[in-house]
C-alpha cells in the first residue's frame, strides 16, 4: 500500500506541506505537531458551504472527513493565545516577529499541558525545634498554604528533621522549589518527594534526552530554545558528537511534560524523552544503538555524574 499524504498549512493563503498518514488512513496529531509545534488540531473549508469545519480528533488521532482526506488543504489549529501588541506601549513586541512567534509556541505548549496541580513538597533539614505552626508561618510568606506536617517519631514524638508542605498555587510551588530556605536558623531544601523515588517507583527527572540533534546545534542554542518552556540549569552535548544532548530544567514537571514530544530546532525534528530511566534499564535503553550498549550506557552514566540533578 502506497503511503498517503495530506496537505497541511498554517494558513489557507500559505503553501501547504505534505504530511504522511498512517496505514489505516488516519493522521497522528504528533506527526502534525512535529512540523507545526504547538498544533492542537486541523480544520478545512467545506467546498459546498464554504464554512470551516473541524477534523475529528480522538485520543491524539485525526480521522479523515467522510473517510477521505481528498485534495483539500487542511489548516492547523493552535490554542488561542492573547498577546499585547499595542505599538505605542510595547513597540519591541510588535517589531520583533520572531520573538512573538517564540512566545506563541511556548504559550501553546503550556496550554496543551493544561492546568498544573500542586503537589506535596518535602522539606529537608528542619531543625528539631521547628513546629508545624513555625513551618506554616514561614511558607505563608510565599503564598496560601493548604497543608503543613512535621514528621515525628511515633514513640518519642520528636521531629525526624523533615516535613511536608502544600500550596494552593502552582506558581508558588515552583518559586519555593527554586531556592533554599532559612528556617529557624538552619538552611533547608524543599523539593518534590518523588524526585528521589524508591526502587519500585518511577523516577521523576529534571533532565531530558534530546535525540536526533545535528552537529551544528550548540549548547547556547539549545539553552535559548528550551528556556521558552522553563528555567534551564544545564545543557550537555557529548564529545565526540553522538547526535543527542541532555537538557536539565529547574522544574521536573516541565521536563516530564516535554517527554514524548517532537520539537523543531533549527529546522530539524528532535525527539524528547526521559534522560534518567531506572539504572537497571540503562543497557536495555541503548541496546539498539550502534557500537554496542555497554559503551553508550557508560557514557550515559558519566554524563549523570558530570551534571547532577541537584536542587539549588
Amino acid at each position: 500500500m502506497s503511503e498517503l499524504y495530506i496537505r497541511v498549512a498554517e494558513d489557507e493563503s500559505e503553501e501547504p506541506m505534505e504530511i504522511p498518514s498512517e496505514d489505516d488512513g488516519t493522521v497522528l496529531l504528533s506527526t502534525v505537531a512535529a512540523q507545526f509545534p504547538g498544533a492542537c488540531g486541523l480544520r478545512y473549508r467545506n467546498p459546498e458551504s464554504q464554512c470551516m469545519r473541524g477534523v475529528r480528533l480522538v485520543e491524539g488521532v485525526l480521522h479523515a472527513p467522510e473517510s477521505d482526506w481528498g485534495n483539500l488543504v487542511y489548516v492547523v489549529n493552535y490554542p488561542k493565545v492573547q498577546l499585547y501588541t499595542e505599538p505605542k506601549v510595547c513597540p519591541f513586541i510588535v517589531d520583533n516577529k520572531r520573538k512573538m512567534d517564540e512566545m506563541d509556541a511556548a504559550s501553546a505548549v503550556k496550554i496543551k499541558r493544561g492546568f498544573q496541580k500542586t503537589s506535596d513538597l518535602i522539606v529537608l533539614g528542619l531543625p528539631w525545634k521547628t513546629s508545624e505552626q513555625d513551618l506554616k508561618d514561614y511558607f505563608t510568606t510565599f503564598g496560601e498554604v493548604i497543608m503543613v506536617q512535621v514528621k515525628r517519631d511515633a514513640k518519642t514524638g520528636n521531629s525526624k528533621g523533615f516535613g511536608f508542605v502544600r500550596f494552593t498555587e502552582y506558581e508558588t510551588q515552583t518559586k519555593v522549589i527554586s531556592q533554599r530556605h532559612m528556617i529557624d536558623g538552619r538552611w533547608c531544601d524543599c523539593k518534590l518527594p518523588n524526585s528521589k523515588a524508591g526502587p519500585d517507583e518511577p523516577m521523576r527527572s529534571r533532565k531530558i534526552f534530546v535525540g536526533r540533534c545535528t552537529e551544528d546545534m550548540t549548547t547556547d542554542e539549545l539553552r535559548q530554545f528550551f528556556m521558552q518552556y522553563g528555567e534551564v540549569t544545564d545543557v550537555f552535548i557529548p564529545k565526540p558528537f553522538r547526535a543527542f544532548a541532555f537538557v536539565t530544567f529547574a522544574d521536573d514537571q516541565v521536563a516530564q511534560a516535554l517527554c514524548g514530544e517532537d520539537l523543531i530546532i533549527k529546522g530539524v525534528s528532535v525527539h524528547i524523552s526521559n534522560a534518567e530511566p531506572k539504572h537497571n534499564n540503562i543497557h536495555q535503553l541503548f541496546s539498539n544503538f550502534p557500537g554496542g550498549s555497554a559503551s553508550w550506557a557508560a557514557m550515559f552514566d558519566r554524563s549523570q555524574y558530570q551534571f547532577p540533578s541537584s536542587h539549588v
